[in-house]
């Protein structure tokens, strides 16, 4: 087992080589991770090797993104992303159950070849690419398209300030702290924080803004909104707990 210091150097490494190695071997670190998400999540239907089969995928995915100066664990960071993409799965396996065999086949030929061509190409596939790729009618690739899974949260997308998360984009409707069972604590804690992470949390969790909406109204970047709501909750969750 890799320790914290080791992983983070190599997180760093392979964000300025791309080394298959050095992900290799980090996937393969934190592999007991994707193995105790998919047996949570097993005896519901789907079994468990299919499980480790998403939650290897995920696990991968995630090794490729983590951005070590995010100011969070690794393992913080893939245990919700993984359990959401294990949940999709859920969803798409539940769905498949009422769709026609041979539309269901197609959407998950689709899902495996855009993945690859978009590891060999950096951009998905068209539906005349798939179409060839598959040897099925652009008609096919779109009906199968239209029954894809409900997209992930953790889902990158691009934005004003490049790919980040659909998370990050989204305005929060809802106070994100409403939930917490001590709310004075909360407040107190809060009243702890530094002006600007005060404001950041006011726009993020009290008005529903997105962190780009933050970024314009605080004259800062979306990734300094991102890292620093991350920061504030770490902050915040080793204060309460």
């Amino acid at each position: 087992m890799i320790d914290a210091k080791e992983a983070d150097r190599l997180f760093r490494e392979y964000r300025k080589t791309g080394d298959i190695k050095i992900r290799n071997e980090l996937v393969e670190n934190y592999l007991y991770v994707a193995e105790i998400l998919a047996k949570k999540f097993a005896g519901r239907g789907v079994e468990y090797d299919d499980l480790l089969q998403v939650a290897s995928e995920a696990l991968i995915s995630g090794v490729e993104k983590f951005d070590p100066d995010m100011g969070t664990q690794f393992t913080t960071y893939i245990t919700p992303t993984i359990t959401g993409i294990i949940k999709n799965y859920f969803r798409d396996f539940s769905r498949s159950v009422r769709l026609p065999r041979r539309v269901y086949s197609l959407a998950a030929k689709i899902r495996a070849e855009s993945n690859e061509y978009y590891k060999k190409n950096g951009v998905k596939p068209t539906v005349k690419q798939l179409s060839e790729m598959l040897d099925a009618t652009e008609e096919q690739i779109i009906e199968a398209l239209e029954y894809r899974a409900p997209v992930s949260l953790d889902a990158t997308v691009k934005g004003e300030e490049g790919e980040g998360l659909l998370y990050d984009i989204i305005p929060d409707t809802g106070n994100g702290f409403e939930k917490f069972e001590d709310a004075e604590s909360l407040r107190a804690e809060i009243d702890k924080l530094e002006p600007t992470e005060k404001k950041v949390v006011a726009l993020r969790f009290m008005q529903g803004k997105s962190q780009a909406e933050v970024g314009k109204i605080l004259g800062v970047s979306q990734m300094f909104v991102s890292r620093a709501e991350r920061k504030i909750v770490e902050k915040l969750k080793e204060a309460l707990l």
